[in-house]
């Protein structure tokens, strides 16, 4: 089992830029492919970004192609998510998960608890 630490998360204005970081610890936590969703209030959580286990390969949704980037350092366990361009609609939490590649969530098994970010306009 991988355990999951979100950081980074808070207020940022539109047009700003905030980075996310996804600290993983446990057994293997370096060989899972990493995605990131989020979930505003009153909506179903959404896939933002992943990234698979050596960092070649990464996939984003529409609505953040772009703009967002998705970035690995394995010696540090970590998977980063730097947002740019930020708009209000990028307001929600987001949640880093650990799992197989692929951009539903059942493709990951683990899930941190989140972070918010709010984008003020």
């Amino acid at each position: 089992q991988v355990q999951l630490v979100e950081s980074g998360g808070g207020l940022a204005q539109a047009g700003g830029s905030l980075r996310l970081s996804c600290a993983a610890s446990g057994r293997l936590a370096g060989l899972y492919a990493v995605g990131w969703f989020r979930q505003a209030p009153g909506k179903d959580r959404e896939f933002v970004a992943t990234i698979n286990w050596t960092g070649t390969s990464t996939y984003y949704s529409e609505s953040v192609k772009g703009r967002f980037t998705i970035s690995r350092d394995n010696a540090k366990n970590t998977v980063y998510l730097q947002m740019t361009s930020l708009k209000p609609e990028d307001t929600a939490v987001y949640y880093c998960a650990a799992g197989r590649f692929g951009y539903t969530a059942t493709d990951f098994s683990s899930w941190g608890q989140g972070t918010q970010v709010t984008v003020s306009s």
